[in-house]
């Protein structure tokens, strides 16, 4: 691999929203995803209510010319510090390019957006048997939260 950039969407680049459809399915039918695949509608839905929604971040990992990767979160208010944070909800890397510090790269690209928009903090969800994810995440300064908690959801 030559050559790796780290870009933020551009929605009005067709590419990119291609990217985004191809790899978020990618990372569904991934072991870590486990989920069914967005249909060609559902793919338009969630394209333009990320491009719509005011506070989102998408980061795109292109490696030799190829979208190989992508970080999605979402600016929010930490209301115990009354200042804005990012929550990350994906970060995928396609197979083949895992190895060669592209999650790394995403996950720096966060940070510095972080910083630049005056977050307290970054939060994320990550899997208990997602290692190489936890060794990524503790590397870049990550801690499990104190005490620990523990992801929950309703479904509508």
């Amino acid at each position: 691999m030559n050559n790796t950039n780290i870009i933020h969407c551009n929605y009005f680049v067709q590419e990119h929203r291609q990217a985004i459809a191809q790899l978020i399915n990618m990372y569904i039918a991934d072991e870590m995803g486990g989920g069914e695949s967005l249909s060609a509608e559902q793919q338009s839905t969630l394209l333009d209510r990320l491009e719509n929604h005011p506070k989102t971040i998408v980061l795109l990992a292109i490696a030799d010319d190829t979208f190989a990767g992508l970080l999605i979160g979402f600016e929010n208010i930490s209301t115990f510090t009354a200042l804005p944070m990012i929550n990350i909800h994906d970060v995928y890397v396609r197979p083949e390019y895992r190895g060669f510090r592209l999650g790394r790269q995403l996950m720096d690209g966060i940070i510095e957006e972080g910083r630049k928009r005056g977050c307290s903090r970054i939060s994320l969800e990550v899997r208990f048997d997602n290692a190489p994810a936890q060794k990524l995440y503790r590397s870049l300064g990550f801690i499990p939260c104190e005490p620990d908690m523990h992801y929950w959801r309703k479904y509508l």
